[in-house]
Order: structure tokens, then sequence, then C-alpha cells
């Protein structure tokens, strides 16, 4: 016991090929992996907080000020979450060939402008416009994931993937308190106008953000062993230590092939000697020659060809991870932009600040079930030493939150007690199936895995597009888009549960 609560600060074990911690120093901020951690998810955070900073303050005070209607305020939702799934697209690419940490850091900066632009809006055509901009932000999730995944090993990145996730995601609950905390402040205390009040509010995030971004690109590396450009030098060191001739990068033909040795290479079928990782104790730290050449050869991203990237994207692995984060991450970017709206239509004593504080904690279990269902992601595919436990995960969270979604849109309860049970209820199995979704991702065509991250990062932003269309033209009867969407989300998981995990013959991420 005191060994597992000791890994939350302690340095990590590494892996001697590819320099992966196995342990997540949550509480070290001084190691580098503790660092990395810490930037990823706070980042992600800080960026998620911008990003949503429109719908608490839409409600009643901004809808105002601009004299808005409720098709306005919907079509400034889909708005937002176009633009990410652009970036999100991008991104993927642009983490393979210029690494993460320069990604992120360029997505929170490009984002920060728009937002520090927000008290220049005047109308709804400069709103629709700000908040296009504003979604850049979005696109952040795809290098923090990117990022954890080259600093964890396999044991443990489903549950550094949905720590940094999902405390990353609270952003978007974390919004909801304070944003109306600072326009209430504003107004109380400095005695502005709510016209001015909102348009100052937006200050904080943009000083947050860029000060995050600048932050992150002086204190963290980009991998464990520095530059981008020479993250293939050490784990090929490894490999020669180890007395074993094998290429990392440049493998002649296509990077999704199996890489054939030379006549002077050590034969991988032939010698199964076992080398003795550190003091690691479970069975993966016993590697074979084999294992050995794929973990360095197949988990060290590399720069793919338009073909060989297309190759990746329409793979049948990428894009069931894909329809899996279309249903959980698209519904999340919906109900977090109409949940206060909603609530105020069946609960109009709540005000504002109440709605939105309600509202709120939908994004903030995002703390504790977002990393629930990485966990246990991790803890089945450690016990059943196969990744068929980690898709057989996500396909029941996704099930089990399609029945909530029927409940919630069928009943459209208008007890407090009822309505708030059932969406935490639904909140817990949601969340888990992005978390668990982000468990499976590393192990899908580990050399181009910015863009695997990139693909199904897209993907959820795409499906928040659909539903925030769905709610749109759902007006005010929420509850009917509740139960669509409810639906959609059981069809398609069952449609995609068939599709085997990963690659027949991939090399690494097994």
């Amino acid at each position: 016991m005191k060994r597992s609560i000791g890994v939350l600060w302690a340095a990590p074990e590494v892996n001697p090929i590819n320099f992966k911690a196995r342990s997540i120093p949550v509480l070290n901020p001084i190691n580098q992996y503790g660092r990395v951690f810490f930037f990823s998810w706070w980042g992600f955070m800080i960026a998620f907080w911008s990003w949503y900073a429109f719908p608490p303050l839409l409600t009643i005070t901004i809808k105002n000020d601009l004299a808005l209607s409720q098709t306005d305020i919907s079509n400034s939702n889909i708005v937002a979450l176009v633009a990410t799934l652009l970036v999100r697209l991008v991104a993927g690419s642009l983490c393979d060939r210029f690494g993460p940490r320069w990604t992120f850091a360029g997505c929170l900066l490009a984002g920060a402008i728009p937002t520090a632009l927000a008290g220049t809006v005047y109308s709804i055509r400069g709103l629709l416009a700000l908040r296009f901009f504003v979604g850049i932000l979005g696109g952040s999730f795809v290098p923090c994931q990117v990022w954890t995944t080259g600093f964890f090993d396999k044991n443990v990145v489903g549950t550094a993937n949905a720590l940094t996730a999902g405390w990353g995601n609270a952003g978007g609950g974390i919004t909801y308190f304070v944003m109306p905390a600072i326009f209430d402040s504003l107004v109380s205390q400095q005695n502005l106008s709510p016209h001015q009040a909102w348009r100052v509010a937006f200050v904080v995030p943009f000083i947050l953000i860029s000060l995050t971004a600048v932050l992150l690109l002086l204190l963290c590396p980009d991998t464990p062993t520095g530059k981008w450009s020479d993250r293939h030098i050490a784990p090929q060191g490894s490999l020669s230590g180890h007395h074993v001739d094998a290429q990392i990068v440049d493998i002649p033909g296509s990077i999704t092939e199996p890489h054939k040795p030379d006549a002077n290479s050590k034969s991988l079928n032939g010698s199964e000697e076992k080398f003795k990782v550190g003091d690691v104790a479970d069975a993966e730290a016993q590697l074979s020659e084999k294992e050995l050449i794929e973990t360095a050869q197949g988990e060290v991203i590399q720069k793919p060809t338009l073909k060989e990237g297309m190759h990746v994207f329409f793979s049948p692995q990428t894009l069931a991870l894909a329809g899996c984060y279309f249903c959980s991450f698209g519904a999340e970017l919906a109900l977090n932009s109409i949940l206060a709206q909603y609530y105020l239509k069946n609960f109009p004593g709540l005000g504002q600040t109440g709605t939105g504080s309600w509202a709120a904690m939908f994004g903030l279990l995002n703390v504790v079930f977002r990393p629930l269902g990485g966990v246990a992601s991790d803890v089945i595919y450690r016990r059943t030493r196969s990744v068929w436990g980690k898709k057989i995960w996500i396909h029941s969270l996704a099930v089990v939150t399609g029945g909530f979604l029927l409940a919630i849109g069928l009943l459209d309860s208008h007890d407090q007690s009822t309505m708030f049970g059932l969406v935490a209820g639904m909140a817990f199995f949601l969340e888990a199936g992005n978390g668990a979704n982000f468990s499976l991702v590393p192990h899908v065509h580990p050399y181009a895995n910015g863009i695997v991250s990139g693909v199904t990062g897209a993907a959820g932003n795409f499906g928040g597009v659909i539903f925030a269309i769905i709610f749109r033209f759902s007006g005010t009867h929420y509850g009917r888009a509740f139960w669509i969407i409810g639906v959609m989300t059981i069809a398609i998981n069952v449609a995609l549960s068939w599709i085997r995990p990963i690659p027949k013959g991939q090399i690494g991420g097994r």
C-alpha cells in the first residue's frame, strides 16, 4: 500500500527501450514526467474553460445584450464546434511531424487571441465569427493526448490519458462556476454595467492561456529523451546496448508494413533470449528480442506520407474508435452547450447562476468519472492481457449511456432530484466511456498516434456538431433531442462492436 501511494510523487520506473514511465508521478512536477503530466491536463483545462466560456453567460446576459434568439444561440454553439473539428484533424498530423509540445502551444496561443477580442462583439455575426476562432482551443485535446502517450508506457497510458483528458474536460464545468462569478464580481464590486462586465470577464482566460502556453514551452521537453527530431536515437541506442540490430526509422517501404531485417540482422524468430528491464516485477517487463524490436520500432512515432496517413485514417480500427468517440464526446460537447438552458426551462426558479451551477456539475464530474474509465480499462487489460477487454469495456459503457439518455429524454422530468440524478448517472457512463476510448487509442497504429488521436478527437467534435444540430432543430423540446441521441449511441456502438481492436499483424501496441 505504501509503495502504491508513493508512486504519486516518486520518480517513476522507466521502460529502458522507449523511455516511457511505468507509473504516473501526479504530485511531482519537478520530475519531467510529472511536469509533462501537469501541463497536459492544466493546459487542456484552461483551453476547455475558455472554449466554453460563452454558454454560461449566453443564457441571459449576452442574449439580452445582443438581442439574440434561441436559434442564434444554437447556431453559435454549432459554429464553436466546427473550428475544433477542423483543427483536430490537422493537429494529429502536426503532432506526428513537429511534436505535440509545439502543436499544443500553438493551439493555445492561436485561441488566446480571439478570446481577448470577445469585448469587440456587438452583433450575432460578430459572435459567430469569434466563437469559430475561439474553437481553435478545443483542438488542444489532440496534442494533450499525444504528448501524454509519448511519456507513459502501455501499462499506465490509459490511466494517464484519462486523467489528463478528464481533468482537462472539467474546464467545461469550471467555466459554469467561474464565468458567472467573474461577471457578478465585476458588476457588484467594480460597478460595471452588464454590457461591460461580460466583455471584461474574458480577459481572465486570455491571461491564463497565454501564460500556460509560454511556461509549457519553457519548462517541458518534447519527448522523454529530448528534442522531437531526435526521438528515435535513444531507442536505437538501447537496442544496440542489448545487442539487437534493428532500424527504428527510415524503414524502406511503408511504415504500415512490418520491417523485414536484412541478412546481417538477428532473426526475430530465432533466439528468444530474455532481457530483464530494471526491477519492474510484472511479466510484461521480461522482453524477448522480438518484443524489444517491436516496442522500439512500433511505438516510435514516424512522419507518415499522405498515402500512409490515409491508410491509417480509413482503417476499420481507427474508424471504430472514431465512431465510439463520436457518440460519447459528441454528446458531452452538445450537452455542455444546452444543459443550463434545459434546466432553466424545467426549473425557472433557479435563475442564470443556479442553473449554471447545476450544469457545471456535469462537466466537473469528469475529474473522477473519465479517469475511472481509463483506470478500469488498464486493469482489464492487465488481467486479460488482451486489447479486446478494453474494446468490450468501451461498448458496454456506451450502451448503458444510451439507456440513460433515453430515460432523460422520455421522462423530461420537472423534479430536480430525478433530473439531476439521471444526469449524474448518465455522466458516469458517458465520461468513463471517453476515458476508456483514449485508453485504447495508443494501441492502434502506435507509430502514427497523432493521426489516430486526431481523427478520433475530430470525430468527437463532429458528433458534437451533429448533436448540436439535433438540439437546434428541436427548439426547446430538449427531451426529444436526448432520446434521439440515446438511440444513435446504442445503434452505432452495436454496429461497431464486431471490428477487431487492432489490425491483424500490427507491430507494437499489443
